[in-house]
This record gives C-alpha cells, sequence and structure tokens, in this order.
C-alpha cells in the first residue's frame, strides 16, 4: 500500500476511535458511515444509490438508518442532473434523558438538480432538492440547498521535457447545506462540513472530515468517513 495512503488510514482510524472516550448521551460527537454510489446507464441516465449509518458515539448506538436510492437524468454531459428518488430512514430517539429508545420509521421522495462546474482546478457542486417526508402519520416537506468545493493538490511530476504539475490524488472537500421548511418554523438545520479526501483510482475515492449540524436551539458535531463509488 502506497504510504501516504497508511498514514492517512491510520489517522482517520485514530480519529474514528476518539469519541470511545465519552458515553454515547454525554456525548456531542457522532459519527457516520456513509456509502454512495452512482451507476452510468447509459450517456443520459444513471442509478443513484446511497446508505448512511450514523451514530451517537464512535459505532455501536445507532442514531439513524438512512437508505436512498434514485433514477438520474443528465440534461447535459456530467454536469447537469435531475434525479427522481425514494430514502427510507430508520431513527432511534432516545426519551427524555432516560437510556430507552424510540424507534421512527420514515418513507421519504425527493427531487433533485444537481449542477457541476470547474473554476480552473477546483471542482464546484451545486445542489437543489426538494423532499416529501412520511414520518410515521405526520407529513411534512423541506428544501434543501447544498454548496460544495473540491480541491485537489498539485504536486511535480518529472517527464522527460522537464517538470510539470499533475493533480495528486489528495483533495480537500468543504461543503455547507441548509435546510428550509415550507411549515411556520421555516429554518430546519445548516450543515458545514470541510474534510480530506484520497481519488483511489478513477472510480472509487474514500473521504474523512469533520461537520457541524446547526439546529434552531442546538448544535451538533461530527466524525464523517465517506466512499463514493461510480461506475
Amino acid at each position: 500500500m502506497n504510504k501516504k495512503l497508511s498514514v492517512l488510514m491510520a489517522a482517520l482510524a485514530f480519529m474514528l476511535m476518539l469519541p470511545t472516550l465519552t458515553q454515547a448521551q454525554d456525548s456531542d460527537f457522532g459519527n457516520w458511515l456513509i456509502y454512495i454510489g452512482s451507476k452510468k446507464l447509459n450517456s443520459k441516465w444513471n442509478l443513484h444509490h446511497e446508505i448512511q449509518y450514523r451514530n451517537y458515539n464512535a459505532i455501536g448506538d445507532l442514531e439513524q438508518l438512512l437508505l436512498r436510492t434514485g433514477i438520474g437524468y443528465n440534461l447535459t454531459e456530467n454536469n447537469n442532473n435531475l434525479l427522481l428518488g425514494y430514502g427510507f430512514i430508520a431513527s432511534e430517539n432516545y426519551v427524555g434523558d432516560s437510556d430507552e429508545k424510540n424507534t421512527v420509521n420514515e418513507h421519504r421522495i425527493f427531487q433533485q438538480f444537481t449542477a457541476k462546474q470547474k473554476l480552473g482546478a477546483i471542482g464546484l457542486t451545486h445542489r437543489y432538492r426538494f423532499e416529501q417526508r412520511f414520518v410515521e402519520s405526520d407529513f411534512k416537506a423541506r428544501l434543501r440547498y447544498f454548496l460544495a468545493l473540491k480541491i485537489p493538490f498539485a504536486k511535480a511530476k518529472k517527464v522527460e521535457e522537464g517538470e510539470e504539475h499533475q493533480p495528486s490524488k489528495f483533495y480537500l472537500s468543504a461543503y455547507n447545506e441548509v435546510f428550509l421548511n415550507t411549515q411556520s418554523s421555516v429554518f430546519d438545520r445548516n450543515r458545514v462540513y470541510g474534510g480530506l479526501g484520497y481519488q483511489l483510482n478513477k472510480n472509487v475515492r474514500i473521504e474523512a472530515g469533520y461537520m457541524n449540524q446547526i439546529f434552531e436551539a442546538s448544535s451538533r458535531d461530527q466524525f464523517n468517513l465517506i466512499t463514493f463509488v461510480n461506475f
């Protein structure tokens, strides 16, 4: 294994274990393990699939299991995508200050538009999503706007003609996403994220970073470990 990748994986493993020093309900530091996949059906159509295992602590104290899928259509090649999707979310919510949990199931339909662009070497992604949420016997609707940056490191690679700059497999990732309800309490939450990624090959990349969720009256910190697969 590449030495730099080994160091990165060791650092990620150490960061992942930090939250185990605290108890689940006493800690405001959680962890999300995320898989995001996209299957290219042809030049126009793609199949999205996603699994998120969200924990109150490092791992083992389930907060939420999210399964999401959808069918997408490219308006222009690789840059502008419309997607219709469905999600199932099982939440394990603590009851008051006790150790008891209450399971809440949600079925979600969503429509989204994703636009990608380049600013030099920097990749920029806009995502607009509208969700219809069926939470047990309640119905809710929500709007989301996601803005992300992907900033590759640059390195000099020697070639026969001299030296030229080639993109590194490492990159920085950052995003902000705001959630707005269609009901009276409009602000739902805001997510701010920053992380380090590594491109394993043309189809697979891994990413780890810190995310802060800001709610109307509280906030929560967590460590995210993400795998992206395109095939």
